[in-house]
């Protein structure tokens, strides 16, 4: 079970699709998940079939497969409540429009289901916001009718666009994430029992932000393993010192003085051979794909040697039974 090794390009949507090829190439990568901010224009994709051939025509060129498309920006419009730094995430027409960035939101969230059948991937990946992330903390006190018409409101939202997905023949892997409806253990478990178990919906798995909250990625993997639709290979390091805490202390990414900081594949506290044995366990066969943040390194230098570390810890499981060459016959 040899799994394909992609790089996430959100962190890389400055570059077009020829040259993020190019450079994917040449750091060893086997295919890409298309961020839908940076390579690709979902709209266009559903509406120029001549569009969509030219994207495949640069993906072949470079031998470069995808197997999803990564919605982050747009799932974070749908169910969030605004502020002003979701007009970044939206045309800049919309700004400081809350209804029209959600308008925008659901209805590309319904193309990206559909450019995704175009070329030829049955996965987004994504967000799907929260509009009651800021009751994290229950103070001013928060009752469970506000944290459960917060779950109805995504339900609503989402349900819609999950129609679309159903006939597109896509699902949707939400990444489990700080900010979103779902960004726990419990959040995650929740949120499925609102959708009834619904297939259309499942996980992105994102190691790194279970482990800074202190849930364990590879308990939280194994439990949830029939709903991992697709995997992201993102490490944390943990730096607990007593002064700070898993809040951040509203000190940026990359300051040493922070408790956790994302870090290239292999330099943190992801246990990532844990993680592979259980993806076997659970015949994952999709892509393992590196979502490449860290503020100390060169992303160049960084992503090359992250694709290396992923294809080492890439092991199938064994075929036979170790102690099988003991019987006799």
């Amino acid at each position: 079970m040899s799994r394909p090794v992609t790089l996430f390009t959100g962190q890389w949507a400055d570059l077009s699709l020829e040259d993020m090829c190019k450079t994917a190439k040449e750091m060893g990568y086997d295919g890409l998940e298309i961020a839908t901010w940076g390579q690709i224009d979902v709209r266009k994709a559903v509406e120029d079939d001549g569009y969509v051939r030219q994207l495949k025509d640069v993906l072949e060129k470079y031998e470069l497969g995808c197997w999803a498309l990564g919605a982050h920006l747009t799932g974070q419009c749908v169910g969030d409540v605004w502020d002003v730094r979701l007009d970044g995430f939206a045309p800049s027409k919309l700004a400081g429009q809350p209804d029209k960035i959600r308008e925008w939101g659901i209805e590309e969230m319904k193309y990206t289901a559909h450019a995704a059948k175009a070329m030829g991937v049955s996965v987004v990946t994504g967000f799907t916001g929260s509009p009651i992330w800021k009751y994290w903390y229950s103070f001013p006190q928060t009752t469970e009718e506000m944290v459960e018409a917060g779950f109805r409101e995504i339900y609503d939202l989402w349900s819609p666009i999950f129609d679309e997905f159903d006939k597109c023949g896509v699902k949707f892997a939400l990444e489990v994430h700080p900010t979103e409806i779902a960004f726990d253990y419990y959040s995650a478990e929740r949120l499925l029992e609102v959708f009834d178990n619904r297939p259309t919906l499942g996980f992105n798995f994102d190691p790194s932000h279970l482990l800074w909250q202190g849930v364990d990625p590879v308990l939280f993997l194994k439990d949830f393993i029939d709903k991992v639709y697709h995997v992201h290979i993102k490490d944390v390091a943990l730096n607990f010192d007593g002064k700070n805490g898993i809040l951040g202390s509203h000190i940026t990414f990359g300051d040493p003085r922070r408790a956790w900081n994302f870090v290239s594949p292999g330099h943190g506290d992801v246990d990532f051979d844990k993680i592979n044995r259980v993806l076997n366990w659970g015949n994952y066969q999709g892509p393992l794909s590196v979502e490449w943040e860290d503020s100390g390194m060169d992303r160049i230098y960084g992503a090359t040697e992250a694709c290396e570390f992923v294809k080492g810890m890439n092991f199938s499981p064994s075929d036979i039974a170790f102690d099988d060459a003991l019987k006799n016959e």
